[in-house]
């Protein structure tokens, strides 16, 4: 009996890396060997840099806070250990938001911050 070399879990294997590797440069669109190397490390990129996006914007809600909070004469640090002794419980995101899009609701907070710092 003659061995099958061609089957369709093969064709199909290859068929979906391809796949993956649409919009590469060079080979590594069309060649199985160098697009499944390809594919690899950028699935693996993909699934590191999930993880890593979620400390890139909490740096950059921090980066907003600071900047909003220093206009008030207030450091980041010191505006957080004022906002933890006065028991407001908003996370960076918001506050970031509060920063950025509503200046007044984020000086009312500045000020609870100072007067819980100043007591």
């Amino acid at each position: 009996m003659s061995r099958a070399v061609d089957g369709t879990r093969r064709k199909d294997h290859r068929k979906k890396i391809l796949k993956l590797a649409k919009g590469y440069w060079g080979r590594r669109h069309s060649n199985f060997k160098v697009a499944k190397d390809a594919v690899t490390k950028g699935l693996h990129y993909a699934y590191r840099d999930r993880k890593d996006r979620k400390g890139d914007f909490r740096r950059l809600w921090i980066i907003r806070i600071n900047a909003a909070c220093r206009a008030e004469d207030l450091s980041y640090s010191r505006l957080i250990a004022g906002l933890v002794k006065a028991g407001v419980t908003l996370d960076r995101k918001a506050l970031a938001w509060l920063a950025t899009e509503d200046q007044a609701a984020f000086k009312a907070i500045v000020a609870q911050a100072k007067a819980a710092l100043g007591a």
